[in-house]
């Protein structure tokens, strides 16, 4: 909760792949709360009100993967407001003629996210979404103490430099340092 917050504001990328690990902590723990709070929550050092902000904060969670019907798999439709509004801002780096290093880094990256679409059979996703799932990928085998080749290495250095350039422009944008004119801007295309 206070982490998730923490890194929304500061960088976009880690936000989302903490939120995945936390669906799967959740999972993890069969949507239980008691098992949360035993397992996660107890680990930390809180007072009683943060304990119990925490607690609230899982159990809303825990009721929106109900919900959404993301018990198994899947996720959150805020995790995918974030794709979205990530996908937006890189369709209108590309066609910004001010951003010209950002889609040279696209297409250096390009051929990893092809090869990794192409390995994903019907389960096939957008070009950001299969970038941030073979960096929680990558995060998993590693937590896993697993082997990982050096092409595997290499296209994870691509798609990792890709997907912070993409969170830098996104904490500018946010902040609304990035587009001096406004009508280049993402959220003024959507309206």
């Amino acid at each position: 909760m206070i982490i998730a917050s923490q890194k929304r504001k500061e960088n976009i990328a880690e936000y989302l792949l903490y939120m995945w690990q936390i669906e799967d902590i959740i999972r993890a723990n069969n949507l239980d709360i008691d098992k949360i709070e035993a397992n996660i929550i107890s680990q930390y050092q809180l007072s009683d009100d943060q304990r119990r902000q925490m607690v609230e904060w899982y159990e809303s969670l825990i009721d929106m993967m109900r919900r959404e019907g993301v018990e198994k798999k899947g996720h959150l439709q805020i995790t995918r407001n974030v794709i979205t509004q990530l996908a937006a801002l890189h369709q209108t780096l590309l066609k910004d003629p001010e951003f010209p290093e950002y889609t040279a880094l696209f297409y250096k990256t390009l051929p990893y996210i092809v090869e990794l679409r192409s390995k994903a059979g019907e389960d096939r996703q957008g070009e950001l979404e299969t970038c941030f799932t073979a960096l929680y990928g990558m995060l998993l085998l590693r937590l896993q103490n697993k082997e990982i080749s050096p092409m595997t290495q290499d296209a994870i250095r691509e798609i990792s430099r890709f997907i912070a350039t993409l969170a830098h422009y996104f904490k500018l944008d946010d902040n609304d340092q990035l587009f001096k004119d406004d009508n280049r801007h993402p959220a003024s295309k959507m309206s």
